[in-house]
């Protein structure tokens, strides 16, 4: 799902993005609910400054936060939380302003028809970005999902990938 968000962009660049997992759910610009087998219930969130998933399954609830967030350190390249069963991974790629373009003109585009995915563009700028996509199946008892977060002024693209298991 492709989504213009009518607000300003507020991000700066890949630096200003840290990770939260258990914070409560923060206002969000537009929600996605989904169901997967398991059951397992997904919201994604797009927030004024990046994302939010929330995860609720047998197994209990679990929220990730990726987002400028004050006070809050660095996004970490590898995060685990063995309790919680929860893995997550993060890179930043540096691009050339027409290499950038290429590929968030590309992301837009396969993610816009996937109904396990939301897309927010910020504003007129279409290469201000930030996109959730989930895997529709829960594989070897675990879900997982990306996101990329854009940052058209630094050529900056963050891309995250999260796996939780199934308890």
């Amino acid at each position: 799902m492709l989504v213009t968000l009518d607000t300003p962009y507020v991000d700066t660049r890949a630096a200003d993005l840290s990770l939260a997992v258990g914070d409560p759910e923060r206002p969000a610009l537009h929600v996605l609910d989904l169901t997967l087998p398991g059951p397992v219930e997904l919201r994604l969130r797009l927030l004024g400054a990046s994302h939010q998933v929330i995860m609720r399954s047998a197994g209990g609830e679990l929220s990730e936060t990726v987002a400028c967030l004050p006070g809050r350190s660095q996004l970490p390249p590898v995060a685990y939380d063995e309790a919680a069963g929860h893995r997550f991974t993060a890179s930043v790629l540096r691009l050339d302003p027409d290499a950038f373009t290429a590929r968030v003109t590309e992301l837009r585009d396969t993610l816009a028809g996937d109904p396990y995915a939301l897309v927010g563009v910020f504003g007129s700028d279409l290469d201000a970005v930030t996109a959730l996509a989930v895997r529709p199946e829960p594989t070897d008892g675990a879900v997982g999902w990306r996101t990329w977060h854009a940052y058209p002024q630094t050529g900056e693209l963050v891309l995250t990938e999260t796996v939780v298991a199934l308890r």
